[in-house]
């Protein structure tokens, strides 16, 4: 678990990281360098989930030693599955970050929503429904591991 004490807002207490697959985890569905091993320290404190259409059809293998639950959705309504899962987990103990269209619900309801910009670019109604919105995916989840960075965005 990770708990963060944001001046101004009520603590955070995360238990579960979700994460979209292309566009947020990979790139033309090869996951970003780098990534592995950022997940590999926050396994140690989160559990990690990965929510994909699967786009190319290989993602299970791409993510082969990934320390992460993954779950493949089917291809309509991928918004709403996506907040059901999230629902499931726990909304006020998930972190959730996207950058699609369908990741907007999940986004806006859990605890903590952080959009993205990389490559493939983001959903400007999923920049809004964020609490955050960074560059890419190892700086998203930089803020996890060096929380003070989160509770200076976040703070009042």
């Amino acid at each position: 678990m990770i708990e963060i004490s944001i001046p101004g807002q009520r603590p955070l207490q995360l238990r579960y990281l979700v994460l979209d697959y292309n566009g947020t985890m990979a790139c033309d569905g090869h996951p970003i360098d780098g990534l592995k091993e950022i997940l590999q320290t926050l396994a140690g404190r989160l559990e990690i989930h990965v929510l994909t259409a699967d786009t190319f059809g290989d993602v299970k293998r791409k993510l082969e030693g990934f320390p992460v639950t993954l779950s493949i959705l089917p291809k309509g309504n991928q918004d709403e599955g996506k907040l059901k899962y999230v629902q499931k987990l726990g909304i006020d103990q998930s972190v959730c970050v996207g950058n699609g269209r369908n990741d907007c619900l999940m986004l806006k309801a859990a605890a903590l929503g952080i959009a993205l910009i990389q490559e493939e670019g983001a959903c400007a109604q999923t920049l809004s429904a964020a609490d955050i919105v960074c560059q890419d995916i190892i700086s998203a989840l930089g803020l996890l591991i060096h929380t003070k960075r989160l509770e200076a965005t976040l703070r009042n």
